[in-house]
C-alpha cells in the first residue's frame, strides 16, 4: 500500500476536494484504496456520508489500545473500491489528552501497516494545524500532496508547511517527496496570477506544473457525495486531477524504483 497524505497548515486550499478526487480517479484504474480522514472537522467523512458528530469506531479509536483491529473500523462508501476511515470531532483533543507521550506520532503508520495488504493506496486527508495529527500523517505518509490556493493568504500557510516538512525530514529516515500544487486558480484574476507566479519563482523544483482551477462542479460533486471524476469527467477540474494524478503516479514511481535500486 502506498501512502500519499495531502496536507496545508491553512483551511480551505482544497485538501479534501484533492484526497477524494484522487482516489476517485484511482478507484476508475481499478484501485483498492482508502481514505483516512484525519481532520476534526470531518469534512471528507461528511463527504462521504457518515457524521464526524456521531458515536462509534473512528480514527480517533485507533489512539487508544483495546479498540479492536483496525480492518474492523473501516466503513464502506457507496463505491466498491472506496473505504474510509472516518474522523470523530473528538480528534480536537487528542493534543490536550496526549500531550508529549512516546510513540504517539507513529499511531497512524502501526495502524496502516497492519492493513497494507488490504488496499493498494490510502489517502490522508489532514488537519490545517501542526500538531499530533499532522505529525502522524507526515510519518506515515510515503508521499504528500501539498494543496496551496491561488491567492496571497494562502502563501503564507504553504511557508508555514515548508517548515514543518524540514522538520519532519530531519526526523524520518527518509526526506518526504512532496509536490506543490495551485488549487483554485481563476485566470480572470490579477490576485491568482501574482500568487502562480510567486510560487513558481520561491518553489520552482516543488511546483507542479499545471493548477487545478475554480470550478463550480466541485461543488455540485460534493453536494452529491460522489468524486467529480464519476460525476463530471470531462469537466475541467476532474481533468486537471487526472493530470494531475498522472504525474504524481510518475514521482512516487521513481522514489519506488529509487529505494529498490
Amino acid at each position: 500500500m502506498r501512502i500519499w497524505a495531502v496536507a496545508n497548515q491553512k483551511g480551505g486550499v482544497g485538501k479534501t476536494t484533492t484526497a477524494v478526487t484522487l482516489a476517485g480517479l484511482l478507484s476508475q484504474q481499478g484501485q483498492r484504496v482508502l481514505l483516512v480522514d484525519m481532520d476534526p472537522h470531518g469534512s471528507m467523512t461528511s463527504y462521504m456520508g457518515y457524521d464526524p458528530d456521531a458515536d462509534g469506531s473512528s480514527l480517533y479509536s485507533i489512539f487508544y489500545s483495546g479498540s479492536g483491529p483496525v480492518a474492523s473500523m473501516v466503513r464502506n462508501t457507496q463505491f466498491d473500491a472506496i473505504r474510509i476511515l472516518t474522523a470523530s470531532t473528538a480528534l480536537a483533543t487528542l493534543d490536550k489528552q496526549l500531550g508529549t507521550q512516546d510513540g504517539k506520532g507513529l499511531v497512524v503508520s502501526r495502524a496502516l501497516n497492519e492493513i497494507r495488504d488490504d488496499y493498494d493506496y490510502a489517502l490522508l486527508d489532514c488537519p490545517p494545524t501542526l500538531g499530533v495529527l499532522m505529525v502522524n500523517a507526515l510519518a506515515a505518509c510515503h508521499y504528500l500532496i501539498v494543496p496551496v490556493q491561488s491567492e496571497f493568504l494562502a502563501l503564507k500557510g504553504l511557508e508555514r508547511m515548508m517548515r514543518t516538512i524540514l522538520m519532519m525530514n530531519h526526523a524520518r529516515m527518509t526526506p518526504i517527496p512532496y509536490l506543490i500544487v495551485p488549487t483554485l486558480f481563476d485566470r480572470r484574476t490579477r490576485a491568482s496570477g501574482q500568487a502562480l507566479d510567486n510560487m513558481k519563482e520561491r518553489y520552482p523544483q516543488a511546483l507542479w506544473r499545471s493548477v487545478v482551477p475554480v470550478d463550480t462542479q466541485f461543488r455540485e460533486a460534493s453536494r452529491a457525495g460522489v468524486p467529480v471524476s464519476f460525476q463530471s469527467p470531462r469537466t475541467r477540474g476532474a481533468l486537471a486531477y487526472g493530470e494531475l494524478l498522472e504525474h504524481i503516479l510518475g514521482q512516487d514511481n521513481s522514489a519506488l524504483e529509487e529505494m529498490a535500486g
